[in-house]
């Protein structure tokens, strides 16, 4: 076995919440090794964030922040201070990439924008993760998720398809809004990264969530301007029966477009009668009447449990599936096998479950080298074993509030 596949990569991150943490965590599972910056005594906001074990909140128990920044190793730093400005630089000097979040314009402002820091490392490479970019007349504009998934288009063709077609459009579940952006920086900056390992060059990377949203549904985007007849910003307006079904014991969902598709769904409860009558022929008339059909389905479903469901239905190449919950997912055989749930030692939490990687390297393999670091937790081995400054040092500057 080799070392890591990004074994020898040094990552600065000065980043919040999800979508550059997010990146920096798909680097440091790599092999990279991801220093993280936090504000001293606050620390990252996802620390305020559920769940909780118990749900009681403690800045070191977080769910979405164990689980965003495992395998990095964590200091507290605030750049605005001088002497945090100089301990900044100085990280700066040793790293070949930095992911921030700043608001455009306050990282020159603090003397620690790219054209001051590639005086320092020429080779560097720096990732800007902002709302909206740092050009255009909504450079300044802040926004959570629920901004950005409707000013990338993303929530007006949300629920789709939908039986609700009254209902308003909708942010997608979870936190893709903010992780998908992550996604996207982390496939710039590793071609920066091979771009840098052929000339040598560091560069700029800017990355805007909003486009990043935008080209996560790029079929969409460009369907709907020529289909306009079809979909709307609200779903279909000729509905396909079907979709999310309660069944025996949970809930299934089907999808099926196509005639051959229709006809093994029918074949999978049974070839009933009313699937033969005229308004039921063809496509034209599902739609008309899919409200009504789909409560035919239903009828079928509830006497049958999502395990059978899919086991036939894929028998029959029946588009349907079971919607898992979370705990069907860590109690699943096919997970199981795969080992895709490990065992983690948190100082805090004790022993957790945790995901690990969704692929597998045969030369690399992934691996929790260390759990997500308590605040300030590596303090020391960065500023005194790293940059030589001494335990004096330390206390100097935190009195000055740099760390």
């Amino acid at each position: 076995m080799t070392g890591k596949a990004l074994e020898g990569i040094k990552v600065l991150e000065y980043c919040s919440m999800m979508s550059g943490p997010y990146c920096a965590k798909l680097m440091a599972d790599l092999g990279a090794e991801v220093i993280k910056i936090e504000s001293p005594g606050t620390g990252d906001e996802a620390r305020r964030r559920p769940p909780f074990p118990g749900d009681i909140p403690h800045q070191e128990k977080s769910g979405l922040f164990i689980y965003l920044n495992t395998n990095k190793l964590g200091i507290t730093l605030d750049p605005q201070k001088s002497m945090g400005k100089k301990l900044f630089k100085d990280l700066v000097e040793d790293s070949d990439v930095l992911l921030e979040d700043r608001p455009p314009g306050e990282m020159e402002k603090l003397g620690l924008g790219y054209n001051d820091l590639s005086e320092i490392n020429p080779g560097l490479i720096m990732t800007s993760i902002t709302p909206f970019g740092r050009s255009g007349p909504f450079k300044d504009y802040k926004a959570y998720q629920l901004n950005l998934a409707h000013v990338s288009g993303q929530g007006n063709l949300l629920p789709l398809p939908s039986p609700h077609l009254k209902r308003p459009p909708v942010k997608i579940g979870g936190n893709a809004s903010d992780y998908d952006p992550g996604l996207v920086a982390i496939v710039a900056v590793l071609a920066a990264i091979y771009w840098k390992g052929v000339t040598g060059n560091g560069q700029f990377i800017e990355v805007s969530k909003q486009e990043a949203l935008i080209s996560m549904q790029r079929v969409e985007s460009v369907t709907y301007a020529n289909d306009q007849v079809s979909m709307n910003r609200m779903g279909h307006q000729h509905p396909i029966p079907g979709g999310v079904m309660p069944c025996k014991d949970g809930y299934v969902v089907s999808v099926t477009p196509q005639d051959h598709q229709w006809e093994a769904l029918m074949e999978l409860i049974g070839n009933p009668e009313w699937s033969k009558q005229d308004w039921c022929k063809d496509h034209y008339a599902r739609s008309q009447n899919a409200q009504g059909i789909t409560e035919k389905i239903v009828e079928w479903m509830k006497k049958h449990t999502m395990e059978e469901i899919f086991r036939e239905g894929q028998a029959l190449s029946c588009p349907i599936a079971p919607l898992y919950s979370t705990e069907d997912l860590v109690k699943s055989e096919q997970l199981r096998a795969r080992e895709f749930f490990v065992e983690m030692e948190h100082p805090e939490v004790g022993k957790i479950k945790f995901p690990s990687a969704p692929y597998r390297f045969s030369k690399s393999p992934w691996s929790v080298e260390r759990p997500a670091p308590l605040l300030g937790e590596y303090n020391e081995e960065i500023y005194c074993k790293r940059l030589g400054y001494t335990n004096e040092d330390l206390v100097r500057f935190k009195e000055a509030g740099a760390i």
